[in-house]
């Protein structure tokens, strides 16, 4: 399935329909956000959802949070962006973890971790009435949006509140994010987050 034009078929639809949905956006960090607040701002009435229990250390996570703030505050967007700060759960994400430690990133471990984020997003989107909720995540060249995209879609069922299809690095999303972060100054890390990412960048 191509995500990005079903993205669009939607776009255009809520288009015709004059509609602005109300869409909240799990971010992972400020340089994966930064496009797609551009680009979904013109459509969707937005809050960007701040839940990454699997960030370390916790000077990391947050410097990220901030950062991701900021950049909020900075932008020049068609509709007003939101921010909602969701709980730093990292012995959630460990208890998640355990026995996947070793795993190298890409594989199951990351995406439990995927459906960790995306589960918390569709429970507040649900809880606090929210149109759609998606995330920034497909933007990320290293990131399998096949697979976000499938446990997204799942979990809408399951809690009753549409998804919105994405893969964020389609029409050169990955390099305007590079862009923008350049624009904005932004603090762009150089390992995913968790502490098993950090191992795995300082053995390569």
């Amino acid at each position: 399935m191509n995500y990005q034009k079903e993205l669009e078929k939607i776009i255009e639809r809520l288009g015709k329909e004059e509609k602005v949905p109300t869409l909240l956006l799990h971010s992972c960090c400020a340089p994966c956000s930064s496009y797609v607040m551009e680009y979904l701002s013109n459509y969707f009435k937005i809050t960007v959802f701040y839940y990454n229990p699997n960030i370390y250390p916790e000077s990391e996570y947050t410097k990220r949070i901030l950062e991701q703030q900021t950049l909020i505050g900075k932008m020049m967007v068609k509709h007003p962006i939101s921010f909602m700060a969701g709980n730093y759960d990292k012995d959630l994400f460990y208890e998640m973890a355990k026995g996947m430690e070793h795993l190298k990133e890409g594989g199951a471990r990351c995406f439990k971790c995927y459906e960790l984020r995306l589960r918390e997003s569709a429970k507040i989107a649900k809880q606090c009435g929210f149109d759609y909720f998606t995330t920034t995540l497909s933007i990320s060249p290293l990131k399998n949006a096949a697979k976000l995209n499938e446990i997204g879609m799942r979990l809408a069922e399951e809690y009753g509140v549409w998804y919105l299809p994405s893969d964020f690095k389609k029409k050169n999303g990955y390099k305007r994010s590079i862009e923008l972060s350049k624009e904005y100054g932004l603090y762009r890390q150089d390992y995913c987050g968790c502490e098993f990412s950090v191992r795995q960048t300082e053995n390569v």
